[in-house]
């Protein structure tokens, strides 16, 4: 069962924002002081405009005029200049603030219970770091800053017009109804349409990545037309969710063009009346008309990049929103004991939907377990209820009477360990693949340790041959591992970590079935003593186990060894007679 990760709130954004900018202060004084100075300079046009007009009007002296006119062109310049510095600062500003936060997502992704992650769906997680990171880092570094210049530029015009002409000034009064209705209408609700858009985006992103990661099953299943439907379905979504939001901005983008006219309208209106009665001059009312206009500027960049920055919103929910969430105090002693105990055990993945039915089972140390099953019968979710990675919704599960769940994941890493048939091989060398467990000793794993890990998974003869042996470079754009090499490499991490009870949820299915059991075999000697929890796909991993455990329907129908049960002719025997 899919969930979706969390979102973080609006007030948990701002809070994220007021923080970022304390802790860069200085960086965000200075971005700060040169759009005030770029905003500063600016005002200074229109009013030598105006003055050029009183002095062309009035009859002024030719060099009075060039003065004037060469001041304007000097105060285009430097605004120009001060503009694209604060810029510049804004964009560098921009860059420390996302590396630091992409770092902290890392962080923080890395941090979430594995359990989150698999309910959540690697896609939702993925979309996350990939197209919400770099719609934040756009905003941060364009949007953001151009949004400042404008703000700040609209409202030292203003305050310009007033000191120049109060009177002509209320002619902006005008705009003041139609803006105010409109944003207020706009954002009611642009936020949840943000919200469910990139919710939509994610999902298609998740679709796309488990139909291209899971192609091969699909295809051996006859569902390849199933998922091209599916994906389908979640493009229209997609879609559907960018018409919502542009049907909102095309109602909302008209009214504000309106709204910054009108004032244009107004002041004409309102110039020629006060020019007539003698209450301001044309150098007065070219000033006031210039200032006027200058907004229209800064005004249409704002529109123009609120998009984004609405966008940047709703993708700063999401990628806050991955942190790892407070959990009650863990245990860090270690265990006594190594037998597992399962009392009564319930888990579902939602609250109307039980998929396991109350197991009881009981594991003493270095017993070999088999669990096998119809698929969907339980099995690999009672394996990740074994190795704590989800907690039972009623019941206990108990290793050496220490319930699993409440295990630090450092200890409980060192007690039971799960091996699934999902591997990753990372990009970095052979040796850095290896030696990501930690030794127990300190310090870093010999090349004899890590040569003998590789033995043990049926690895070495593979691993000699490479070019540069343990250094050689692996994963994306390196040298490629085939998958049933990546599954070797696992194994070999798992000898190099020695957890006393190993679970292997069909951790050899990419394997071909001779290579599994030369794998299994040699796997013996290296778990000799060991509690070993075996998700059987190819039964005669079970034959070989000292008991096997039938899970059909979320609970445990058969228990005992494997001649038994074939003995008793029940659903075991049958499914071994059904894979003969």
């Amino acid at each position: 069962m899919t969930t979706r990760l969390p979102l973080a709130s609006r007030r948990e954004v701002r809070q994220w924002a007021r923080r970022t900018a304390a802790e860069h202060r200085r960086e965000f004084s200075v971005m700060l002081g040169l759009f005030f100075l770029a905003t500063l300079i600016g005002l200074a046009g229109p009013q030598l405009l105006g003055l050029l007009v009183d002095g062309v009007v009035g009859h002024g002296t030719t060099l009075r005029v060039d003065l004037l006119a060469v001041a304007f062109v000097v105060v285009l310049v430097l605004q120009s200049w001060a503009k694209k510095a604060a810029r510049l600062r804004g964009r560098v500003f921009g860059e420390r603030v996302l590396a630091e936060n992409r770092e902290r997502f890392v962080k923080n992704a890395l941090d979430l219970p594995l359990g989150t992650v698999e309910a959540a769906g690697t896609g939702d997680l993925l979309s996350r770091a990939t197209s919400d990171v770099s719609r934040l880092d756009h905003a941060v570094r364009f949007a953001a800053p151009e949004i400042l210049i404008a703000t700040v530029t609209v409202l030292l015009t203003t305050i310009a017009m007033i000191v120049t002409s109060p009177l002509l000034a209320l002619a902006l009064l005008v705009a003041v109804p139609l803006l105010v209705s409109v944003n207020v209408w706009y954002q009611r609700r642009i936020p949840k349409a943000f919200a469910w858009m990139l919710d939509r985006w994610g999902d298609l992103q998740s679709v796309t990545h488990e139909t291209v990661e899971g192609a091969r099953t699909a295809e051996a299943l006859s569902l390849t037309e199933r998922r091209l439907r599916t994906g389908h379905h979640a493009l229209d979504q997609a879609v559907l969710g960018e018409r919502r939001m542009r049907s909102y901005q095309l109602r909302w983008l008209p009214s504000l063009e309106i709204s910054y006219v009108l004032p244009i309208a107004a002041l004409l209106l309102l110039g020629l009346l006060a020019y007539q009665q003698g209450w301001a001059g044309l150098g007065t009312i070219t000033t006031m008309l210039a200032y006027a206009q200058a907004m229209t500027t800064p005004l249409n960049e704002a529109l123009f990049w609120l998009e984004d920055l609405q966008v940047a919103m709703a993708a700063a929910r999401r990628i806050l929103g991955v942190r790892p969430s407070e959990t009650t105090e863990k245990v860090t002693d270690v265990p006594r004991g190594r037998d597992i105990e399962v009392r009564d055990v319930r888990f579902g993945y939602t609250a109307d939907r039980e998929v396991l039915h109350g197991i009881d089972l009981s594991v003493p140390r270095g017993e070999r377990l088999a669990i096998v099953g119809p698929s969907g019968a339980g099995k690999s979710t009672l394996g990740r209820l074994l190795a704590g990675i989800s907690a039972p919704t009623a019941g206990s599960i108990q290793v050496g009477g220490t319930e699993v769940s409440t295990l630090a994941d450092d200890v409980l890493r060192g007690e039971v360990l799960l091996l699934t048939q999902e591997h990753h091989t990372f990009s970095g060398t052979l040796r850095e693949n290896l030696a990501l467990p930690a030794r127990r000793e300190g310090g870093d794993w010999t090349d004899e340790e890590l040569n003998a890990a590789l033995a043990s998974a049926g690895a070495a003869e593979w691993a000699a041959g490479l070019p540069d042996g343990l250094d050689t470079k692996l994963g994306s754009g390196a040298y490629a591992v085939p998958a049933g090499l990546a599954q070797q490499l696992a194994l070999a991490r798992v000898v190099l970590a020695d957890p006393h009870t190993l679970v292997l949820d069909e951790a050899t299915s990419l394997l071909d079935t001779g290579s599994a059991r030369e794998l299994e075999r040699s796997l013996n000697a290296v778990l000799e003593g060991r509690t070993v929890i075996a998700i059987a796909h190819r039964l005669h991993t079970a034959a070989a186990a000292d008991r096997v455990a039938v899970v059909e329907g979320g609970r445990i129908t058969e228990l005992g060894p494997h001649e038994d049960l074939i003995a008793a002719g029940g659903p075991y025997s049958r499914l071994v007679a059904a894979a003969s």
